[in-house]
């Protein structure tokens, strides 16, 4: 947000996000509350914009649709981000880069596996690892069929695994060989081999993409400078910044070229990752999170 205030001389109170439907909600009921843009994810999005809880956005204000990537493109947000879970490793211990077939074979790669401690993502990669194609993942997923077959390839693999819950927890357990292969989001790893000199991997074939958007909140009444904002940070070089320093994937177009191209090969935006990776389907996880989360605690309890 610096830069913005550099440019402006507007100073912005930043809060912890991304924010949750509820909390839209109780400030369209008058809870006292300054809040202009928030960070949201893609089901929360799609969900307060149903509702009424954002601005449609006046892509005029921002750069136009042109000047994004069209996954940053919605009537209520502007992608601030993509990331992706992916597949990581320590190249140190583990040579070539491993599928996620190669993940569940504990025959040929003995050792412990990382999951996150949520069905979102596992379902996914659990229907990867059993043949199905990345396209037909969430066709598969919206059968009673798909979903207990994404549960049985799970408990093919639950005497190996070690949940984790806080992303940076995914580098440790890699880090101190608690797990030979986990899943990542991806800057997670990127931060931890910038930071410890560390020589993880990251598997982007058959990863699985999500973004992180911009809104504005309905009835805000900074509007005029919500939307200097969010031109400033979608320009090309503040997007790049986003790479270099963090691992995320920039969604103005431009935003990759001239990367070394080291950096260019950890984001998720980079042509051949985008490419590789499967978009999480958040209108599934939408309709379906709630009773496929009562099922995957059940099924932990076990």
């Amino acid at each position: 947000m610096k830069p913005f205030t550099d440019v402006t001389g507007i100073a912005i109170d930043t809060r912890p996000g991304p924010v949750a439907v509820s909390e839209l909600s109780a400030r369209k009921e008058g809870t006292p509350d300054a809040v202009d843009i928030v960070a949201l994810n893609g089901d929360t999005l799609a969900s307060a914009c149903d509702e009424g809880l954002l601005e449609k956005l006046d892509w005029t204000q921002i750069g136009g649709r042109d000047h994004y990537l069209p996954q940053a493109i919605s009537d209520c947000g502007v992608g601030s981000a993509l990331y992706a879970f992916v597949l990581a490793w320590d190249r140190d211990k583990f040579q070539g880069a491993p599928s996620w077939a190669d993940f569940w074979d504990v025959t040929k790669y003995p050792g412990k596996r990382g999951l996150k401690h949520d069905p979102e993502t596992n379902l996914e990669f659990a229907l990867l690892a059993d043949g199905v194609a990345p396209g037909d993942i969430y066709r598969t997923l919206r059968t009673a069929d798909g979903v207990d077959r994404a549960f049985r390839k799970l408990d093919q693999l639950r005497p190996y695994l070690v949940w984790w819950e806080a992303s940076a927890d995914a580098a440790k357990i890699l880090g101190s060989g608690e797990v030979l292969m986990t899943s990542a989001a991806n800057p997670t790893i990127v931060a931890a081999n910038h930071a410890t000199g560390r020589n993880f991997g990251m598997q982007w074939a058959a990863s699985l993409s999500k973004l992180e958007s911009w809104g504005v909140v309905k009835g805000s009444a900074n509007l005029r400078q919500a939307y200097q904002l969010l031109y400033v940070v979608g320009s090309s070089a503040i997007q790049a910044r986003l790479t270099a320093e963090g691992g995320y994937g920039g969604l103005a177009k431009g935003a990759n070229d001239g990367l070394p191209p080291p950096i260019l090969a950890s984001s998720p935006t980079a042509p051949a990752n985008l490419s590789a990776a499967l978009p999480i389907d958040e209108q599934f996880w939408r309709e379906n999170r709630e009773k496929l989360s009562q099922r995957f605690e059940q099924w932990l309890s076990k």
